[in-house]
């Protein structure tokens, strides 16, 4: 492979970062160690990685593999949070989101359009329009703008440009612009950044316990790799727990006694096709619900639609939908649609909990997740070990910088956080590969859809993926069962994204499973042969890959004909996502 750099998560470079985890000695300590590879997971340890400091991240799972690959995928203000006039909230969101619109993450993240339908001619217009023209306003203060400015739709412009909108309810609305993002390879690419700033991190290595020393603090974790069962301790001077809808569990493994609390929130989303609701290209809807926000968000050849908002009180590693949660989402919808949608226009479901900070009081704390603050909270659990808990998809960069900074004052003061001004990996160069789009087509065959796919996908790290293509021209055919995808992006999956398992390439790496009416079961095969011998896999451990995920889908979609959440979570958990493949299995 022509890459060189550090980020390359090849199976070889998992081997190595293993090692510099387990050379993290009582003597020689990580400077961080990050638990928990979610987006402020990953956003600390390459944060904590531009301060130039020792760094390990560690991850029980895949990269994203909880609430950070199943989100709406938007980088977003917020608009309902100025309803709450959590105008700081909003601002730091508006102000991220532009960054990463411009300089961190341009490949990655996307302008797209809302239209805002009105029900009332004058209340709506007047009262919607207001807050939105604050939030446009917000946009605009001591920076250049990153997207349009938004616009009134009287009901006949507003049919031309979303014609699906129902004509006979709404009468008029209005248009405004955020942003959209591939919430699971965001992740990956940050941890692929951290790695490239010398961070050693690895996924599917699981920590077991919180090291202690003599008076009682934090000086790192033991972890076990699940593919092997080796454990081993991993030292550090500072230990940040980033670990989402996990942050009580771990908590608990530490032996602390005071610590956050987080309330889990179900977000339920569905996906149709494209051609379904009609629209202008790059334009969504969102319309308020009496529980939460309806998205209506254009995305590849089809649209995201959610989401719900409701209590999860079970097993928080299997967050699952209901055949009610899908009618709901259906049901909001056709709220605003002329023409229905059923159950047959329904692609795939994917449900997530959101990692919502439970504030803390005297009294009965309140079930409700809707009224939970989004803001986020830093605090020392024990002496060594910080934690971060709250907040929302879009400020994670600022949640990153916060929890490094409270770790590492006491140690390394002086060292500030550099993420405003280095960009993920894939931007820089990205804008010398758009504008060789039309070279890039006519030299592989790939029409103009493709070329852009790709770009969104990897940035400038495309020139990794198409040199796979020059050295085996039969990469460059689409998966014959998915063929949004490339034969390459498979094989580059397992040479450069840390995938270990082809349910991480189908349902993260690939959007497979939301993606493809079969949820990627047809795909499985032909992935598999194609990363298997990377992985080192043999025959028996292909077929096991490939039985595990054609189960764990026929359980997901079990669960989906259930009709609440305990029968529902006990169906999609009675298989495990990936296989047990450690010794003695």
């Amino acid at each position: 492979m022509p890459s060189t750099n550090r980020s390359a998560l090849s199976p070889a470079a998992r081997r190595e970062h293993l090692d510099r985890l387990r050379a993290a000695t009582a003597d020689a300590p990580l400077d961080v160690l990050v638990v928990g590879g979610g987006v402020t997971g990953a956003g600390a340890a390459f944060d904590a990685a531009t301060r130039g400091l020792s760094v390990g991240l560690v991850e029980a799972g895949d990269f994203a593999h909880g609430t950070s690959s199943r989100s709406s995928k938007l980088m977003h203000g917020g608009l309902r949070y100025l309803q709450m006039l959590d105008f700081k909230l909003v601002a730091e969101a508006l102000r991220e989101r532009d960054l990463l619109l411009t300089h961190t993450a341009p490949h990655l993240v996307k302008p797209v359009a809302f239209v805002f339908p009105f029900f009332r001619k004058v209340i709506d217009r007047s009262y919607i329009g207001a807050g939105v023209a604050l939030y446009d306003a917000m946009q605009s203060v001591g920076r250049k703008r990153a997207v349009p400015v938004h616009r009134h739709l009287l009901q006949k412009k507003m049919l031309t440009v979303f014609p699906a909108l129902d004509g006979e309810k709404i009468v008029g609305a209005l248009e405004y612009y955020d942003a959209q993002v591939d919430d699971a390879r965001f992740v990956a690419m940050l941890a692929r950044s951290a790695a490239q700033l010398d961070a050693a991190v690895a996924n599917y290595t699981t920590v077991t316990a919180y090291l202690h020393d003599d008076a009682g603090r934090v000086t790192g974790v033991r972890v076990r790799v699940e593919e092997s069962g080796e454990e081993f301790e991993v030292h550090a001077r500072q230990t940040i727990l980033a670990g989402g809808v996990w942050t009580q569990d771990q908590q608990e493994l530490a032996g602390a006694e005071t610590g956050l609390e987080v309330l889990a929130s179900k977000g339920v989303h569905i996906t149709v096709a494209k051609d379904r609701i009609p629209a202008a290209p790059g334009t969504g809807i969102i319309t308020q619900t009496e529980k939460s926000v309806l998205f209506i968000i254009p995305w590849d050849e089809y649209w995201i639609i959610g989401t719900t908002d409701t209590p999860w009180k079970l097993d928080v590693a299997h967050p699952a939908a209901t055949s009610d949660d899908i009618d709901y989402v259906l049901e909001h919808a056709n709220a605003v649609l002329t023409s229905d949608l059923t159950r047959d226009d329904v692609i795939g479901v994917y449900a997530g909990l959101r990692p919502l900070l439970q504030p803390v009081s005297k009294g009965e704390k309140s079930s409700s997740s809707t009224k939970v603050s989004r803001e986020h909270t830093v605090m020392a659990v024990e002496p060594g070990l910080s934690a971060i808990a709250g907040g929302k998809y879009t400020t994670y960069r600022v949640m990153a910088e916060d929890v490094v900074d409270f770790a590492i004052k006491d140690d390394f003061a002086g060292r500030p956080s550099l993420t405003t001004s280095v960009p993920v990996i894939g931007a820089q160069g990205y804008e010398e590969l758009v504008a060789s789009k039309a070279e890039i087509a006519r030299s592989y065959g790939f029409d103009e859809v493709r070329v852009d796919r790709l770009l969104m996908r990897y940035g400038a790290l495309l020139r990794d993926v198409l040199a796979l293509i020059d050295d085996d021209a039969s990469l460059g055919r689409p998966l014959e069962h998915a063929p949004r995808y490339l034969r390459a992006e498979a094989l580059y999956a397992a040479r450069a994204e840390g995938v270990r398992h082809l349910s991480d390439a189908l349902t993260r790496r690939m959007r497979l499973d939301y993606e493809m009416s079969d949820r990627g079961v047809g795909a499985a095969e032909e992935v598999a042969a194609l990363i298997g011998p990377e992985l080192d896999w043999d025959g028996e451990r292909t077929r096991l890959e490939i039985v595990t995920y054609r189960a764990f889908i026929e359980a997901r979609l079990e669960g989906e004909r259930t009709h609440d959440d305990d029968a529902a979570e006990t169906a999609s958990s009675r298989v495990p996502e990936v296989p047990q493949v450690g010794p003695g299995v």
